[in-house]
This record gives structure tokens, C-alpha cells and sequence, in this order.
């Protein structure tokens, strides 16, 4: 199941949003816009639906290029949702009750206009030791530090 968003950022960004459903039949998530545009140097937040999850990721991919991991956001029963980020530009939030999850894009600039994807988990195909790499190594620090 792949659900397609298309996001753009020119001096107008334009940016789409792809989602991976992850396999399981019971779980979904979907975008809620396919194609959005932003001014450069705005604020940008793209959203995505979802039925169920433990944990929420989302990826850049930029024209020519592979997918690259942007954050992971984990659900869980404590209060406060766990994000890890690679970069502070982009910044996750999930909201519960209304099943979505967030990805913030801070002062957008043409180099963001890509394709993002929403995921239930970890999705891109390749070197797993060169795509999730620096992800545990902060899940590892972050850990030591909670």
C-alpha cells in the first residue's frame, strides 16, 4: 500500500509526501495533503493520518536521490512522546487523539522541496548499516542520557 503527497518549496516550496503502510493489514496511514507549497522561509507542517502505531518515521527524499531517515517519533505510555531527529530543521509531533503525525519544516528553504514519506516503521531498502546509523547511534545516547 503506497499513498502518494506531493510537497514542493521553490521561492513558492513545493513538496509531496509519500507514505508506506508497512506491511500489516490492520495498520494504515495515510497523508493528508499530496501536494503542498510553502514561501521560502516559512514554517511548513505536513501531516499524515494513521490507525495504529508503536512508532511513526519519516523520510526526504530529494530529486535523484535515495530516501533519507529525517526523524522517528515513538509512541508511548509515559507522557511525552519520544522523537529522535537527525537534524533540529525538522521536528515530529504526534497527536493521539486525532491519529496524526507531524513533520515541521523550520524557515523552509528551496532545498526542501523533496519527497517526504510517512512510515509505521523503518521502510527504506538498502545498506541498513549506512542508512541507520547515526539513528542508533542517538537512540543509544539518548538512552544513556534518560
Amino acid at each position: 500500500l503506497r499513498q502518494y503527497t506531493f510537497i514542493s518549496i521553490k521561492k513558492l516550496l513545493n513538496v509531496r509526501l509519500f507514505t508506506f503502510a508497512g506491511g500489516s493489514y490492520e495498520q494504515t496511514i495515510e497523508p493528508n495533503q499530496h501536494e503542498v507549497y510553502a514561501e521560502e522561509g516559512n514554517n511548513v507542517v505536513l501531516s499524515c493520518n494513521y490507525s495504529s502505531a508503536e512508532s511513526l518515521l519519516w523520510y526526504k527524499q530529494s530529486p535523484g536521490s535515495a530516501p533519507q531517515y529525517l526523524l522517528l517519533i515513538l509512541d508511548s505510555t509515559r507522557p511525552g512522546d519520544r522523537v529522535v531527529s537527525l537534524d533540529s530543521h525538522f521536528s515530529g509531533k504526534l497527536n493521539k487523539e486525532k491519529t496524526r503525525v507531524d513533520l515541521g519544516i523550520t524557515s523552509a528553504e528551496v532545498t526542501d522541496s523533496a519527497l517526504y514519506f510517512c512510515a509505521l516503521r523503518p521502510t527504506v531498502t538498502g545498506n541498513p548499516e549506512t542508512l541507520y546509523k547515526n539513528l542508533e547511534h542517538l537512540i543509544t545516547r539518548r538512552k544513556l542520557l534518560t
